[in-house]
């Protein structure tokens, strides 16, 4: 029968909790003498709760001799860092520490990651209040302190907090202080998600480039985080640090649980007859030369007395994951099938992610299989440099916890709009020039992706923008470019999708938008839309919008006008000023 003896920390990431109160805990403290023998600058990028807070805090308190005004001492005694050399074991607890997470800071808005960042910069700044007492300080420094503290500075004051911080401690203490910054990108990635990626990563450029750049009052720098973001984005100008991604193998034991780990707890549990199922289910990750458990997983999986399913799936922290995917359509790249299938593909991996890019190259394989690699999505299979600094790289998927993850997501991705399929189709109908077809394919759109409530707001440039999201991704074509509100003839035209290919089409297109009342009947609105279409064609000929498409080369223009009145919309298209109407689509 499984033991009960055994207290799992689940959720929980403070060193000390977890010695003290006695949870179960993975010996992992030679990670100190590690970074004690490496960089002075080093950032370590793993999957989401695979142990990089509670590391950080075990740095934390070695390195200290109090923490929140409560003595260190003792905390490591009969643990594998108390056998290390005496150069190593100097160390404890001789320096101050910053610590600082951002693991919560996934706020929708810039104002509000901001307020709670002040308020992380307040609460570091107490721990040191001692800072305060006597001259050390001169007093404009103490009342930039004190306005720290009562969280009233004025952004730049904030934005040099860390930089001024380390100076202060260093003086105090005649040693400089150890910088822990923990999930360094989660608030980065929020920035990304929710719109507001310029003002944050501009802040951040400043926080941590006047703390790691140069700053004699730094002993060691320790960052952790998901994803390393570009040097030119983040860390410019910043030489001195250590990336440890995924794909190397230093520290790789120390994130994660190990196969000899992982048999000594389910020996402990009594859980070993399971074994080969639980390694199915959660093991797989491959770090430089090690291969590890998900640890999050599979201390649920222990506490739940071996009940092996999804432990790692959740909403909020795979919102990325699912931007990513949702928007690139990759559950159809062959590449993705063969994943799905059990196989492996091969690509090179980038390990710099420019989230300002992103976007603009979800569709392409590599960057999106590099994301998801370094997210925990992937394991590396081989790698192999071939004259070039990008890794060329075999993927698989890790485990069975991942299979099923995808399949999830992708159940979703299906449910919750068919459309996405549809819009395969609707996109091959419009690019071919299949006005028809496209027709019936875009009132299932209309019909399936819209709320009336859509249309409250600026209704025409909405449709104009609801068309630019359902073929925004033709831009990754090599033979078609997009363009929206352009200068050409003698105006401006809505939306042109570009051909480079002569034997397919360019589309041009014009979009206007019906006003109706309650004592129009349905013929009356027909009418109307029929014949603001058709204006809104006769602008595009009059105009002379298709002029940039001629200088370009294009040797055949579509050129279609879209007239709407909520979900009901009337389409005619001329090509080479011959013009054909199609019929009235109602989709009201």
């Amino acid at each position: 029968m499984p033991s009960t003896r055994l207290k799992m920390p689940i959720g929980e990431s403070d060193f000390r909790l977890l010695i003290q109160d006695r949870y179960y805990f993975v010996d992992k403290s030679l990670f100190i003498q590690e970074i004690l023998e490496d960089a002075r600058i080093i950032l370590i990028t793993r999957p989401r709760r695979f142990g990089k807070t509670l590391n950080l805090s075990m740095l934390r308190y070695y390195f200290a001799s109090e923490v929140e005004r409560e003595s260190t001492k003792g905390l490591f005694e009969g643990l594998k860092i108390q056998n290390a050399p005496e150069e190593i074991r100097q160390h404890q607890g001789r320096y101050p520490v910053i610590f600082l997470t951002f693991k919560d800071l996934k706020c929708t808005h810039f104002e509000e990651t901001y307020r709670i960042f002040c308020e992380l910069i307040a609460s570091v700044y107490g721990e040191h209040r001692y800072l305060l007492e006597g001259e050390l300080l001169a007093s404009d420094e103490k009342a930039r302190y004190q306005a720290l503290l009562e969280g009233k500075a004025p952004f730049e004051v904030v934005s040099l907090s860390l930089k001024r911080l380390s100076q202060h401690l260093h003086q105090y203490h005649k040693r400089p202080p150890l910088i822990l910054l923990d999930e360094y990108d989660t608030p980065i990635q929020s920035g990304y998600l929710y719109g507001y990626y310029e003002p944050i990563i501009k802040f951040f450029r400043t926080f941590l480039g006047s703390a790691l750049k140069d700053n004699p009052h730094c002993f060691k720098a320790v960052l952790t985080g998901i994803l390393r973001v570009s040097k030119e984005s983040l860390f410019s100008g910043l030489n001195n640090i250590e990336v440890y991604s995924m794909l190397r193998a230093q520290y790789g034991q120390y994130f994660g649980f190990t196969e000899e780990e992982v048999q000594d707890l389910l020996e402990q549990a009594g859980l070993r007859d399971q074994a080969a199922n639980i390694r199915h289910w959660y093991n797989g990750y491959q770090i430089g030369n090690h291969t590890v458990y998900n640890p999050w997983s599979l201390l649920n999986c222990v506490k739940e007395k071996g009940l092996l399913k999804c432990y790692w799936l959740n909403t909020s922290d795979n919102a990325l994951v699912k931007e990513c995917l949702y928007r690139s359509g990759l559950i159809y790249e062959e590449s993705f099938e063969r994943l799905l299938e059990g196989k492996t593909v091969e690509c090179l991996i980038n390990e710099n992610i420019v989230f300002s890019v992103l976007q603009n190259l979800i569709q392409h394989d590599s960057v999106i299989l590099s994301f998801l690699l370094m997210a925990g999505y992937f394991k590396v299979v081989s790698v192999k440099y071939i004259g070039r600094s990008e890794p060329q790289c075999q993927l698989a998927i890790p485990n069975k916890e991942i299979k099923i993850l995808y399949a999830e997501l992708v159940e979703e991705w299906l449910v919750s709009g068919q459309s996405r399929i549809q819009s395969s189709e609707f996109l091959n109908q419009l690019l071919q020039g299949d006005i028809e077809a496209f027709e019936e394919s875009f009132q299932f759109l209309l019909e399936n992706t819209i709320s009336v409530h859509d249309l409250s707001k600026e209704p025409e440039a909405f449709y104009h923008g609801f068309m630019i999201g359902l073929t925004a991704h033709i831009q990754f074509h090599r033979n078609y470019c997009l363009k929206s509100n352009r200068e050409s003839g003698q105006g401006r035209y809505d939306y042109l999708i570009l051909s480079k290919d002569p034997n397919k089409p360019t589309l041009l297109m014009e979009f206007k938008r019906v006003r109706s009342n309650k004592t129009q009947s349905s013929s009356e609105v027909n009418d109307l839309l029929e014949k603001t279409a058709h204006e809104a064609l006769a602008q595009i000929e009059n105009k002379i919008y298709y002029q940039e498409a001629k200088q370009y080369g294009s040797q055949s223009i579509l050129m279609i006008a879209l007239a709407f009145c909520g979900k009901q919309f009337k389409l005619v298209y001329s090509e080479r000023k011959s013009f054909r109407s199609a019929r009235i689509v109602n989709s009201a």
